[in-house]
């Protein structure tokens, strides 16, 4: 009975990587589809995302049954909340690549982004991939500096951020406020996109060290 439970255990981290696995995918595509106006991109990260939906819920399920029937304490306990909390950030970074999918379809057979831009949101969709890469190797890995790493990657997503605002707010801007507000807001997904794999790394941090990830000091 006991191993069958840790086996349970066990197929949640892995349900949890398939996730990231998954949402990676969306995110290149959605990346791609916003730069070059691919609508057949844009369609399919929109119609995969139910897949993200599906796994979410099954390790919702999967918590809540092992919750009732095991009544876990100490680290299986934390595995079971922390799964729960990863789960949920990472079906929201799928959603957030499916709101970038629809931006570009919205603006279809224009791409989103203007000629100047496009270096840039570039730069933001690669850190979001290597992010959430890095999510799912720490999730499987249980490698407590490869989660504290994301934090490096997010101040770079933030700068990223505001070089966009910086454009947006310049007396050189010509393309109007309707590119404006998409552009704000797909920089705006990315910023969150990045936030919500930092906080699955925290997660793991919490779960293998029992601490917080701002109380760790690698250098120790």
């Amino acid at each position: 009975m006991r191993d069958a439970y840790h086996e349970e255990l066990d197929g949640l981290s892995d349900k949890l990587v398939e996730m990231t696995r998954l949402v990676r995918s969306a995110m290149t595509r959605a990346s791609t589809a916003l730069l070059d106006a691919d609508l057949r991109l844009a369609e399919e990260v929109i119609s995969c995302d139910e897949q993200v939906n599906k796994i979410n819920t099954e390790i919702e399920e999967t918590v809540f049954d092992l919750m009732a029937r095991q009544q876990p304490v100490a680290r299986d306990l934390r595995m079971l909340i922390a799964a729960l909390r990863m789960s949920g950030d990472i079906e929201r970074m799928g959603d957030l690549a499916v709101h970038l999918a629809k931006t570009a379809r919205r603006r279809h057979p224009e791409s989103a982004i203007p000629p100047e831009l496009q270096a840039t949101v570039l730069e933001m969709g690669q850190i979001a991939e290597r992010m959430i890469a890095k999510a799912g190797s720490v999730i499987a890995s249980h490698d407590v500096e490869m989660g504290l790493e994301l934090d490096g990657d997010d101040d770079q997503m933030d700068r990223l951020h505001r070089k966009l605002f910086d454009a947006l707010l310049s007396p050189k801007w010509r393309h109007g406020v309707e590119p404006a507000v998409d552009i704000s807001l797909a920089g705006r997904y990315f910023e969150r996109f990045a936030d919500h794999a930092v906080h699955v790394a925290e997660n793991v941090v919490y779960l293998v060290t029992g601490e917080h990830a701002a109380d760790i000091d690698l250098a120790e």
